[in-house]
């Protein structure tokens, strides 16, 4: 399901980049002071300019994993309530990564351990960010 972006303000993005049962993660830093520290996320972040939802969840998959890809590679997409910026908008959106995009990720400098989890194990971790969980359980549904 894409839930096509009607213009309209919106706070950021996040994506499930997904593989043969598995999702892209890492651990966000343990600073204080930033939303969910230590825990396991998912790749995405806050808007910048006028970009569309799309836009922003694709830069920062390339800025945070170093992985470049079209708008086309989205197949799925919809709006939430933002997570860190209450009564605005958050966006969920899916895609598959192919093997050698994988073997291509060059991280950035937020956060530490990325790695593709099992689907299961996000889901089930205590210590992933949960409403990232709920999310990607109504994409699986």
């Amino acid at each position: 399901m894409i839930q096509r972006w009607d213009g309209s303000d919106f706070a950021g993005a996040k994506l499930a980049a997904l593989h043969a049962g598995r999702i892209l993660t890492y651990r966000r830093d343990a600073k204080p002071g930033i939303p969910w520290p230590g825990l396991i996320d998912l790749p995405g972040g806050g808007r910048e300019g006028d970009e569309s939802p799309a836009a922003c969840g694709l830069r920062e998959l390339a800025e945070e994993f170093g992985i470049h890809l079209p708008e086309s590679r989205i197949c799925w997409a919809r709006p939430f309530p933002a997570m860190d910026a209450p009564g605005r908008t958050g966006w969920f959106l899916a895609l598959h990564l192919a093997a050698a995009e994988i073997a291509a990720i060059r991280f950035g400098n937020e956060g530490h351990s990325p790695r593709m989890l099992g689907i299961a194990d996000f889901l089930a971790a205590p210590d992933a960010v949960a409403p990232l969980q709920d999310r990607l359980r109504l994409l699986l549904a």
